[in-house]
């Protein structure tokens, strides 16, 4: 997949059209990515955040994604998207593909050619990373956004190592 590049570092200094955020439904801050984004980006992505319709404290439901400008970092736009809690939400698989594509379909909507993207749901959330990234890389895969430049920041070796193993053998199927 020649659209697809992983690195081993911070997701908050990359220099990008998009930024993925794994966020929660809140869309208010976190742990993990989540945080560092945030803290990164400084309030102006807290109230671009908090300027998204709620309802009952969910801007954006599990296997969705919204998007806001981008505050200090070096990008255009922050998508949030909303993965699962593995082993906690109903269907994990369908609702990452689904956070993925939505985030995809966002950046396509807003004229972005290169996103950033973190290892959703493989946090806090707990999901399996060679899962994760098997799921991550078909949606990237697909044909509709094969002209995106897509960068995975991957924090840490473990994480890193897991991930490359997989698109590795993506490539050769």
């Amino acid at each position: 997949m020649r659209n697809i590049t992983l690195v081993s570092g911070d997701i908050t200094a990359a220099r990008t059209d998009a930024i993925v955020n794994a966020a929660n439904a809140s869309l208010l801050g976190g742990g993990g990515v989540d945080g560092a984004l945030h803290r990164a980006a400084g309030p102006e992505l807290l109230e671009a955040c908090r300027a998204l319709p709620e309802v009952n404290g969910t801007r954006c439901p599990v296997g969705e994604a919204r998007i806001t400008p981008a505050g200090r970092l070096k990008a255009g736009y922050v998508i949030h998207a909303v993965g699962p809690r593995y082993g906690i939400d109903p269907d994990p698989p369908a609702l990452l593909h689904s956070a993925y594509r939505h985030s995809l379909e966002l950046a396509l909507a807003h004229g972005c050619s290169s996103v950033a993207l973190p290892a959703i749901s493989c946090g806090v959330y707990g999901y399996p990373l060679d899962e994760a990234a098997g799921i991550a890389f078909s949606i990237c895969g697909d044909p509709r956004y094969r002209e995106l430049t897509l960068t995975f920041y991957l924090f840490g070796e473990p994480i890193y190592s897991v991930w490359s193993d997989v698109l590795a053998s993506s490539a050769s199927d």
